[in-house]
């Protein structure tokens, strides 16, 4: 069996950002040489997740608009948490939105359904991130 690790690192320009990454999650996957198998794609922040969703960007405007009426960013004051920082809303936000996904690996391509694609969630940026992808098959 393969066993296939890379660190992809973003930096990001704005407190909350969606990044497609499936491009780069696909080269990954060319660099592996599995053809068969799983990918494991993971945020290494806890601010910050790694989801499947359509690319459309008014389902991406959706997702601000109900993440920050489930967590607001402000008023910083409404979070125990916000003492010395001021992002407890990106890690209730990073809950929300999962750490990682799983996707199969058929015939040296990702088994997404139709319109599938893996995104960087970023809520607390302005800084270098970093997702994980693990490969294993044959």
């Amino acid at each position: 069996m393969k066993s296939y690790r890379k660190e992809l690192w973003f930096e990001t320009r704005n407190r909350r950002e969606l990044i497609n990454i499936t491009g780069e999650v696909e080269k990954c996957l060319a660099e592996s040489g599995i053809s068969e198998g799983l990918a494991l794609v993971n945020a290494m922040h806890i601010t910050s997740s790694v989801f499947i969703n359509d690319d459309e960007s008014g389902l991406h405007h959706d997702f601000e608009i109900w993440l920050e009426k489930l967590a607001p960013e402000k008023p910083y004051a409404q979070y125990r948490h916000n003492g010395f920082e001021d992002n407890a809303d990106a890690h209730l936000k990073r809950t929300i939105m999962g750490r990682e996904v799983v996707v199969a690996i058929t015939n040296g391509k990702f088994d997404f359904g139709p319109w599938e694609q893996i995104f960087y969630g970023e809520f607390d940026g302005k800084r270098r991130k970093r997702v994980l992808v693990k490969m294993i098959g044959e």
